[in-house]
């Protein structure tokens, strides 16, 4: 049996770019279609926001539910040398004056069903364990997509505009052949959960932790509700892949070397399987065509990092939309409707790039930085912030000039 449907624009893909997408179109007013191949609640990794992304959810009205439902509240990022010393934590507060200093670390199951649910209530129709098959092309111009559903019927979405959100799947990115991987950073996560691990006290409780291992990459640090932490390694696959390709051995193994993370794992006891996901920067060559665009993950990741993920998946979306909704007042959806949404991704993206590639310089740490720049520690902590559609290339020049006088020298990681 084959249902066929007809609306304005149809976002395939429910995750936090595809639901936010979807939000805000319905919020325009137009008819608007969320197809999802699974059914949430669902797990995902990825559970610290940034906190430019209050901005989003003020405009999405969800702001509430974030101390409704109890999310720790992150005031600051913090980083810790291999000898186990911790920075003096980044405080969102000191440079930005705005109920946005505040964030909060979230369990991504919860989060995503909350967006969902709330496109469904503004107006979206939602359409979940519904697995997009193939593109409906006419000529070169993308007029829908089909589906099956989990009672094996076929479904046909049919839409003026279409808007892939399918995360890494990156559906339209892989079948055109524009996805590019990022050489340069070319990592792997091997993560896990924790129950009754330590936390920090007073406002450092919420922080997220960042915690180098020797010359090779971090750990991630972040607590989430009901006294659970999420804790990964981030390296090469070369590097921890060394002895062993056993994801809870490697684990166990980094923890142990690690003074800070093994201090703080200590106290509790691992309550998840350990996870492995790799090679996950790329980007798309292009970010839409005749009758689509991409949003999120379905254009591009970058590192996790400075947890940037939720923030470009949330900001994505609402661009994709506004441009979308714009097309169809004009009656034309094609690669010249997405210019902006384009440029200001794309400028976003590569400021966030330089500030992780810094970070991975084996000469570079932020203190040092700091003590030889005082003048751009607004400029890094707004990095830090998401307040990366500003023009942040004195902050940027500076960081690149700085590796560059310190290549030379002895790692910091290996010296702190």
């Amino acid at each position: 049996m084959t249902h066929s449907y007809q609306y304005d624009c149809a976002v395939v893909g429910g995750g936090p770019a595809g639901a936010t997408a979807a939000t805000v179109l319905a919020m325009h007013g137009r008819r608007v279609a969320v197809i999802e191949r699974d059914e949430f609640p669902r797990y995902h990794v990825g559970e610290s926001l940034m906190p430019y992304t209050w901005f989003t959810f003020e405009r999405l009205g969800v702001l509430d539910w974030f101390d409704s439902n109890a999310c720790p509240q992150k005031h600051s990022v913090q980083f810790v040398s291999t000898s186990g010393k911790v920075s003096q934590p980044f405080y969102f507060f000191e440079t930005i004056k705005h109920d946005c200093a505040t964030t909060w670390q979230v369990r991504r199951s919860e989060f995503d069903r909350m967006l969902l649910d709330n496109a469904r209530a503004k107006g979206a129709d939602v359409y979940q364990g519904v697995a997009v098959r193939e593109p409906i092309v006419d000529g070169s111009r993308l007029v829908g997509v089909r589906g099956t559903a989990s009672d094996g019927s076929n479904k046909t979405f049919h839409a003026n505009a279409v808007i892939d959100a399918t995360g890494r799947d990156t559906f339209l990115a892989s079948k055109l052949g524009w996805k590019q991987r990022d050489a340069d950073l070319n990592k792997i996560a091997i993560f896990t959960y924790y129950k009754g691990a330590k936390r920090d006290p007073g406002l450092d409780a919420g922080a997220t932790t960042v915690a180098y291992i020797p010359n090779k990459g971090w750990f991630w640090y972040i607590p989430l509700p009901d006294d659970v932490v999420s804790v990964g390694v981030v390296a090469e696959a070369d590097y921890l892949y060394r002895s062993t390709r056993d994801p809870k051995s490697i684990f166990l193994r980094e923890a142990g070397h690690c003074l800070w993370i093994n201090d703080h794992l200590s106290t509790g006891t691992r309550i998840e399987p350990v996870r492995v996901t790799g090679e996950f920067s790329y980007r798309s060559e292009n970010i839409g065509g005749e009758g689509f665009c991409l949003a999120g993950d379905a254009f591009s990741f970058l590192d996790p990092v400075f947890s940037t993920g939720i923030f470009m998946a949330l900001k994505s979306g609402e661009m994709a939309a506004d441009a979308v909704h714009a097309g169809l007042d004009r009656g034309v959806i094609d690669s010249k409707t997405f210019t902006d949404y384009n440029r200001d991704m794309r400028w976003a993206l590569d400021q966030f790039r330089e500030l992780v590639l810094s970070f991975y310089n084996e000469t570079f740490n932020f203190r040092d930085f700091i003590q030889a720049h005082p003048d751009l520690h607004p400029q890094l902590v707004d990095a830090l912030v998401g307040n990366v559609f500003a023009d942040l290339r004195p902050l940027f020049n500076a960081l690149k000039e700085f590796s560059k006088r310190n290549n030379s020298q002895e790692s910091p990681l290996a010296r702190a």
